[in-house]
């Protein structure tokens, strides 16, 4: 399975600059976020992606319909590869708002306030990363999967620290360990 973490999003770009929340629920790909996904998608073509998952947070939404375009792939919404909730980009939309935007995509599996409202615990990250490895394990080939989500969600699985659309190969066993 393949962890790609989003395009760069208005928030990136703003907090990058600052260093300071500047205060932005759920924002959109940047232009350049938008044009760099085009091309990172293309650098897949190679690699068999026949299935994407995304997390339910604009950035990523719309970076795996980038992707699923150059790929010619669908998109399944996953909620659990969300990103910890903790900044103002962290505060979601809701799921109708969602459905209106990409009325292609099945929001139904969201909560009204499936982004927690409120800072999520690193215990609970943790948990939600657990039942994410649980189910991925018994996708079929998950080495044809591509996961698009977040610098906290890919950290809390890999170790790792991730730029905008870098991608982390994850490796699973039967029961969901790494």
């Amino acid at each position: 399975m393949l962890l790609v973490r989003h395009a760069e999003s208005e928030w990136n770009r703003r907090f990058g600059a600052s260093r300071v929340d500047p205060g932005l629920p759920d924002p959109p790909l940047t232009a350049e976020g938008a044009a760099a996904a085009r091309i990172a998608a293309r650098r897949l073509e190679g690699l068999g992606i026949a299935r994407l998952l995304t997390s339910p947070y604009r950035r990523a939404v719309q970076t795996a319909v980038i992707f699923a375009e150059e790929l010619g792939v669908p998109i399944e919404v996953e909620p659990l590869v969300r990103e910890r909730c903790a900044f103002s980009c962290d505060q979601g939309s809701p799921p109708e708002r969602l459905a209106a935007e990409w009325p292609h995509l099945d929001f139904g599996r969201l909560e009204p306030l499936w982004w927690g409202g409120t800072i999520e615990s690193m215990a609970s990250l943790h948990a939600r990363a657990r039942r994410f490895l649980e189910r991925a394990s018994r996708f079929e080939d998950p080495r044809r999967i591509a996961v698009i989500t977040h610098w906290g969600f890919i950290r809390c699985l890999t170790g790792r620290e991730v730029g905008n659309l870098d991608a982390v190969r994850l490796r699973l066993e039967p029961g969901g360990a790494l």
